[in-house]
């Protein structure tokens, strides 16, 4: 149980809504069934970019990220198209060390991350 406390303006003298004391994120991720599927998720992704991350150029490294793992593989985001036509030739090496790794066959992805500036 976490306790409460109660929020009070100076403005009035009134009594506020209770909020719960705030928790961490890795507790409040136990705490719901969804949110802890996602976290586990994220661990997997981060895992198994850690295992490829042998494979990359030093400087390539900073403009790839791991993307989402779904039932069906994992997705590498690369930081623009010359990234990702490099990850593409190293597309068998990546899938060799994740299979070294345990890592159960599947796809490997490999995704363009879209500009967010115009």
């Amino acid at each position: 149980m976490s306790s409460k406390r109660r929020i009070t303006s100076s403005l009035s003298k009134s009594s506020g809504p209770y909020v719960p004391d705030p928790q961490p994120l890795s507790q409040a991720l136990a705490q719901h069934q969804g949110l802890a599927r996602l976290g586990r998720l994220l661990q997997e992704s981060n895992r198994r970019m850690a295992i490829v991350e042998v494979a990359l150029p030093g400087a390539m490294r900073r403009f790839v990220r791991a993307g989402p793992v779904d039932e069906e593989g994992w997705t590498l985001l690369a930081a623009n198209a010359a990234v990702a036509t490099k990850l593409r030739h190293l597309h068998p090496r990546l899938l060799e060390l994740l299979a070294e790794a345990g890592i159960p066959p599947g796809e490997l992805r490999i995704r363009v991350l879209q500009s967010t500036g115009g």
